[in-house]
């Protein structure tokens, strides 16, 4: 799920391998079970089932188990029926944060107020799902939740941008063959590292036979050239990306003097500062005049509430981990990465970054496991014997493949979206970005996105949402509802309606 996680790996070149599971129990059949959830006033009755996909090589060797839970509306027509492919990201992390907390049909009932939830939190029927619009389909990556490699499967086959890209295309090739959906309509929605997946596996399908028509790209991980903050002298562009971001926390926080005012046009006024004068005096470097110097400290000061001094030992380059940490440093606060919004006590005030991130609480993971451990128990009725891994970023970024095929340079996807989106003049995306995400800075996304270089009569296709929440923007639930409002003409919009 996280960006940081997966960046501390990168530099391990070398693969360590492991042994696949041994077959000393078969996985159990797939569980069909058979429910109802209202959406807008409205019972729809659905059919869930969860199970194994089973992946082979090119030999016909079988390599992997992927997990998958599905749920589709009773009573509709499979050709016009849309189905959604909905992963989250990490690398290492399940799906279980999309599948309990965001549009399918019951919801973990974490509090909305950036605050973690008790032990013990329900699951409830969700009355913001997207069933109303479409099936869907969780699943989890490889080496997480009940996924796993078998057989002739190796880590080596599995874990890289490209290894991963090409068993998600095997997954939803194998589910929609064995469940007669080839003429469905057919969307996918990544979060996180789970949009440069999306962007691979778009390309990947169009590629293989099968036409997609939509992609949601939930808190965008697409180029990690926006998101570094380990770049070299004269790398300056992440510290512009971040910059809108910043404020946006500071503003929540009330460290500024325009708190007071509408979130999103502070925001528009930052951006218009971080592209132009901010921009513009980072590139002049060491021979930026003073008083131009002075003139940006005092902005960055206006739209951070940092302390100038600080910003002008930090030679006006904020770096977003020790923003975290600099903030409420006064107060003894922590502020989250993932989510700014979150909050808690610092573990070491003294220090230079944040010690920890509030929004990744142990209390929230565990309330995400607990209840899909029980869930895909007592009502899925799938009980297979080992524990589910919400999150797997040890094993899985230890053996992560960073780099792209052929490719030397910093990960990113963003070529293979154009290209997809090129050569399927009906696909549309959808970019949906949190205000307060300071792991995936939404001002970054929109640059990767305004630089495709897509053909003028394609631009349209490429739609944009922002909400006042953070990376998991369904968390908050009025940002839930405005996400929510906005897929259902998204939708509509892609399946040509």
């Amino acid at each position: 799920m996280t960006i940081r996680r997966f960046a501390a790996f990168v530099a391990a070149a070398l693969l360590a391998c492991f042994p696949a599971r041994p077959a000393l129990a078969a996985d159990p059949p797939t569980a069909v079970t058979h429910h109802s959830v209202t959406i807008g006033g409205h019972a729809i009755a659905y059919t869930a089932r969860a199970g194994m996909l089973t992946l082979k090589n090119a030999d016909g060797d079988e390599i992997g188990h992927a997990f998958a839970v599905s749920y589709t509306a009773d009573g509709e027509s499979p050709r016009t029926r849309p189905v959604t492919f909905f992963w989250n990201g990490g690398p290492g992390s399940s799906t279980m944060w999309l599948h309990m907390s965001s549009y399918g049909p019951l919801r973990v009932a974490a509090p909305s107020n950036a605050t973690p939830p008790a032990p013990g939190t329900p699951l409830l029927p969700n009355p913001d799902s997207l069933l109303d619009v479409t099936d869907e389909v969780f699943v989890d990556a490889i080496g997480t939740g009940y996924s796993e490699i078998t057989g002739k499967g190796t880590p080596k086959t599995f874990f890289g941008i490209d290894e991963d890209g090409r068993a998600f295309e095997q997954i939803i090739k194998n589910w929609t063959t064995e469940n007669d959906r080839w003429a469905s309509p057919k969307f996918l929605f990544g979060e996180s590292y789970g949009t440069m997946r999306a962007a691979v596996v778009v390309d990947g399908l169009q590629r293989g036979g099968m036409a997609i028509n939509g992609v949601v790209l939930l808190s965008s991980a697409l180029d990690y050239n926006a998101l570094d903050n380990n770049q070299g002298p004269g790398e300056d562009y992440q510290y512009v990306s971040f910059l809108p971001t910043e404020a946006a926390v500071a503003w929540y926080h009330h460290k500024v003097a325009g708190s007071a005012r509408d979130l999103a046009s502070f925001v528009d006024e930052v951006r218009a500062f971080a592209i132009g004068p901010y921009a513009d005096a980072l590139m002049r470097g060491d021979t930026l005049d003073a008083t131009t110097r002075s003139a940006i400290i005092a902005k960055l000061h206006a739209y951070t509430g940092l302390d100038e001094r600080y910003i002008d030992r930090a030679n006006l380059r904020i770096d977003p981990g020790r923003f975290e940490h600099v903030l409420q440093s006064g107060d003894g606060i922590a502020t989250g990465r993932l989510d700014g919004r979150y909050q808690g006590p610092e573990l070491d005030p003294t220090g230079d970054s944040a010690t920890y991130d509030p929004t990744s609480d142990d209390l929230l993971t565990d309330a995400m496991v607990g209840a899909f451990s029980h869930y895909v128990r007592d009502d899925l009725n799938y009980r297979v014997d080992r524990p589910y891994l919400g999150t797997n970023y040890p094993v899985v970024g230890r053996n992560w493949n960073a780099r792209r095929t052929g490719s030397l340079l910093a990960p990113t996807s963003a070529p293979d979206l154009r290209d997809a989106m090129t050569k399927n003049p009906y696909l549309r995306v959808f970019s949906a970005n949190g205000y307060f995400d300071l792991a995936t800075p939404f001002f970054g996304t929109e640059y990767t996105l305004h630089h495709l270089g897509l053909d003028p009569s394609l631009r349209s296709h490429l739609q944009f949402g922002f909400y006042p929440s953070g990376h998991m923007v369904y968390l908050n639930d009025e940002s839930r509802r405005m996400l929510k409002a906005d897929l259902v003409r998204f939708y509509h919009d892609a399946e040509g309606r």
